[in-house]
């Protein structure tokens, strides 16, 4: 089947996350956790101009997801930027933007040739949402910063043909690194990260798997490239059939595409 998405992960982890999803004509950005200069090099590596962009979602309002939004704003004034409105409140830098600029999110719009819903996570932010991207017969689901796979984000996993899956820690990493009893127990809790298990075990529990999987958010503390891929691959090796999927790997400082 051909997959009518591209995704380029210009950043994904604990120091900032930004991800932008092309399909037909149409191109947008989920968050804006890195500085505008680099935002702007990674889409000129994906060959997109700032200005071309459709606009800007925000997942939530912590700092790496939102740290390059203000000065982006203040030099990209045509391209407007949807979160919902309990985000948007959250966010000081709002007042730099003009009235074109701030979009409340709806839970549903259409941007270009595509349709977005958006979909409640579980985590420690005022109202944080993930996202399902639809475009002909193809969809697209961005779910990370999630404690647990709630009911709501399992149904937005479910047929995707690309999927961005949170793999954030690897739990006996986690629990045998540098952070204090207090952080592990929070990105634990069912307000905090997907584990590579958890992740793994979603993937496989999916009725109409994806495609393709890119693991994201990974923790550059508790987690590594290589265990992430490991354990996710390995819980699908594991199945009696095995389970046929492409299956990439966000990383904090690199450019990781589909394509």
């Amino acid at each position: 089947m051909t997959n009518n998405f591209e995704v380029d992960i210009l950043a994904s982890g604990s120091k900032g996350n930004s991800t932008l999803i092309k399909a037909g004509n149409t191109a947008v950005l989920i968050d804006a956790g890195i500085s505008t200069k680099r935002i702007v090099e990674g889409l000129h590596n994906c060959g997109v101009e700032p200005e071309d962009l459709s606009g800007i979602l925000i997942t939530h309002e912590h700092r790496d997801h939102v740290a390059g939004l203000e000065v982006w704003g203040k030099r990209y004034p045509t391209v407007p930027i949807f979160a919902n409105e309990r985000t948007w409140l959250q966010l000081p830098c709002r007042r730099v933007f003009t009235s074109e600029q701030v979009r409340v999110f709806p839970r549903g719009c259409v941007l270009g040739n595509l349709r977005i819903e958006s979909f409640k996570t579980s985590h420690d932010a005022v109202d944080p949402v993930g996202y399902k991207l639809y475009y002909k017969d193809d969809k697209c689901t961005y779910l990370t910063d999630c404690g647990y796979i709630t009911k709501e984000c399992r149904e937005a996993a479910e047929g995707s043909q690309t999927l961005i899956l949170e793999a954030n820690h690897d739990e006996d990493m986690l629990r045998h690194g540098p952070y204090p009893i207090m952080i592990q127990e929070r990105i634990l809790g069912e307000y905090g990260h997907l584990s590579n298990t958890t992740a793994g075990n979603l993937l496989v529990s999916l009725k109409h798997k994806p495609d393709e999987v890119m693991l994201a958010h990974l923790s550059e503390q508790n987690n590594t490239v290589e265990v992430a891929y490991n354990t996710v691959h390995n819980i699908l090796e594991q199945q009696k059939e095995t389970i046929k999927l492409a299956l990439y790997v966000a990383r904090q400082n690199m450019l990781v595409t589909n394509k």
